[in-house]
């Protein structure tokens, strides 16, 4: 598919190899829950790419020196329960200065809308760049939900970070939401008839967790 401005592919050769292992229906728990952090971390290093830096000067053991160091950003994370939990120490590693929110959702059997059952953010949510994670972009309409949350509680600057995304997913976000920075590792044929990603990776949240 052709990429809308606001979605990046990270096709960089290590994630690349990263998420073929992923998909391994032998990879286990604990090798997939590190995977997903890995991939989390080197996802995170491609989005914080614009991050505006500012001078400022320190003393090596050799002498003074002007460098750069981030310009007092301020950056939340935010993981869409459960699956999200497994990306969160990733970015953490990179980031540990970041707030971490969380938003759980589920699907209502009769309209099949997303419905927040759950939802914990940092106060000062509007003034941080949020990274809304989650490691499968299916429907999209939980990303979208989800982003709808953020918006209501004040968030502004949003980037939506997946492992996995279908198309159908990329356009509803989109769609949904065209201001929202979407970085995503793989981009798949399409969803089944069961709503998963194909060929994806199974249930994220039971790989993770080694639940069925």
């Amino acid at each position: 598919m052709d990429l809308p401005p606001n979605v990046t592919l990270i096709d960089h050769p290590l994630v690349q190899h990263k998420v073929s292992i992923l998909r391994d229906e032998r990879t286990g728990a604990k090798e997939f829950r590190e995977l997903v952090r890995e991939l989390a971390m080197l996802m995170a290093y491609e989005a914080t790419r614009g991050f505006q830096l500012a001078e400022t000067t320190v003393k090596t053991p050799i002498t003074e020196t002007a460098t750069r160091v981030l310009a007092g950003k301020k950056v939340a994370v935010i993981p869409i329960l459960r699956a999200g939990l497994g990306m969160v120490d990733g970015i953490m590693e990179l980031l540990p200065a970041a707030k971490v929110g969380h938003i759980g959702l589920y699907r209502d059997p009769t309209t099949l809308q997303p419905v927040e059952y759950y939802c914990k953010l940092p106060e000062d949510i509007g003034e941080r760049d949020v990274m809304l994670v989650d490691p499968m972009l299916a429907t999209g309409g939980s990303a979208a939900a989800a982003i709808g949350f953020l918006r209501a509680r004040g968030a502004r600057t949003i980037r939506l970070l997946s492992v996995i995304a279908a198309p159908e997913g990329i356009e509803a976000v989109c769609a949904a939401a065209s201001d929202v920075h979407v970085y995503v590792c793989a981009i798949d044929s399409h969803l089944n008839e069961h709503g998963y990603i194909v060929p994806g990776l199974g249930d994220a949240g039971d790989r993770l967790y080694g639940t069925r």
